[in-house]
Order: structure tokens, then sequence, then C-alpha cells
């Protein structure tokens, strides 16, 4: 029996990410071979992450979806690598990924969809006992950031979660294993994303655990000056983050282990 996510997941912890893809939006490429991806995720966890977020689909706007058999052809290897020794999220939408995932040693299943995308997907976590993050996303990812329009995002996301949660709950997943995502540049723009964090209170209100995923987003390179930005710098991932963690995130998702750790670290020391 796994102890609830905030005992596993004290505030704040970090997710390390290895995306073994060819085309996602940072890290696209430097993870594909599957002895690279296992060391990153074994560097992480030396560096301080509490998990690693493993993933074959990328989700970066515009992306393409990905069959089931090319996800789980990029995925498995580097569980079979791992062999249960490092703490493992599989960042997927689709039932038979967490299936063998969660079978290799991996213990969470990090859904964009929010268990829209595979009606089989909430009974796979639920017979599994996995940790389970509901995330918000508009539309989906090829067409998600061409204009995405709220009347109040923070509400609007906050009654998305909050339904996705109840719908999660109603297919045997036990709340307290369960954390949400605002789904931070998953259909979002630069003011939208600020928002969400600005009053990220109203999310944990929820009573969930939240996890905020900043990390080198175009964001933050558009918040810096470049209108065409895809990616931002760790410096501006490191301040989004501890300002997100102080308003309340548990999880931080991350490509730069170390420099989070040390950050947030600092930020728990000075906030008591």
């Amino acid at each position: 029996m796994r102890p609830p996510i905030d005992q596993r997941f004290p505030r704040p912890s970090v997710m390390g990410v290895v995306n073994v893809t060819p085309d996602s939006f940072s890290d696209g490429g430097v993870n594909l071979d599957p002895e690279q991806a296992a060391a990153s995720a074994r560097t992480m966890l030396q560096e301080g992450a509490a998990i690693v977020d493993i993933g074959g689909e990328s989700t970066r706007p515009g992306a393409e979806p990905v069959s089931r058999d090319d996800e789980l052809r990029r995925v498995v290897p580097v569980l079979e690598r791992l062999g249960g020794q490092v703490p493992v999220s599989i960042d997927t939408s689709k039932a038979e990924v967490a299936r063998r995932a969660l079978g290799l040693g991996a213990e969470f299943v990090n859904d964009v969809t929010a268990l829209r995308g595979d009606s089989e997907l909430a009974g796979v976590v639920a017979e599994q006992g996995a940790y389970l993050c509901l995330m918000h996303m508009l539309g989906e990812p090829r067409m998600m950031q061409l204009d995405p329009r709220y009347d109040d995002v923070v509400a609007e996301v906050k009654e998305f979660l909050e339904q996705r949660l109840s719908a999660a709950v109603a297919a045997g997943i036990p709340e307290d294993r369960i954390c949400l995502d605002p789904g931070i540049g998953f259909g979002k723009t630069v003011e939208h994303n600020f928002e969400l964090i600005r009053r990220l209170d109203e999310l944990t209100a929820l009573g969930r655990p939240v996890v905020v995923g900043f990390s080198r987003k175009s964001t933050l390179g558009k918040l810096l000056g470049d209108p065409d930005a895809t990616t931002g710098t760790t410096a501006a991932s490191v301040g989004a983050a501890v300002a997100a963690y102080e308003r309340g995130a548990t999880i931080l998702r991350v490509h730069d282990v170390r420099e989070h750790v040390e950050a947030l670290t600092a930020a728990a020391a000075a906030l008591g």
C-alpha cells in the first residue's frame, strides 16, 4: 500500500523530466537513446529529484500524436534499464503504456488529458494503486496555442480540475493518490500562465497537491523579450518554480534538477 501522495512527495518535491522523444520542445533528441535516457534519470535522482517523469510522446505546442506502439518502443527499454532503481512517473495518456510502465516499476501516472484520452486508463491506475496527476489542457497539443481564450483562466481551470478529480475518484482511484496540474503552457498565453501562479491558492483550495511545470517553457523566453521564443532559460525557470512553491505548489516538474533543488531548499529554509 502506497502512502498518501502528500506524504510521498512533501513540499517542495522536484520531478525531473526525461523526454524519450526526437521532438520535445526543450530536450528533444537528447535522451532518445535508452542508455542515455536511463543515465539522465539516474543523474537526476542523485541531484535530488524525488521522482523522474519519463515520456515517449511530445506534448509541445504543434506536436502530432504518437502511436501506442511507438510510445512503448521508446519508454520500455528505458524502464528496463532502470530496473525499478529510480522512482519513475510515466508521462502518458494511454492505458497500455501506463500498464507496461507500472509493471516495470513506475509508481506514478502523469496524464496531460486528465483521463479523457483513453477510457481504460483510470482502471489501470486504480488497479495498480498508482499515483496520478490530472492536468488541464485547452484543446490538444497540435492546436492548443493558436488562440487560447478564457473569461477567467483560474476559475475555468479550477472547475475543470475539480470535475476531473471527481471523475477519477468515481472510477475507483483514491483521492489521496491524486495531484493536480494547471497545465502551464497548455493552451495559455503568457498572461494566463502567470495569472495561474499568482492565484495558485485558488487551486490548492481544492485540497490536493498541485504540480507546476514552468521549466524552460516559451512563456519565460517571451517574458524576457523574445516574442518568438520556444524555450526559456534555467534562471527564469528557477524563479518561476520558487514563486509557485511560495504560493503553495507541492511538486515542481523541471529539466534542471540540481539548480531547482538548491533554490527550493533555500526558499523552504527562508519560509520556515
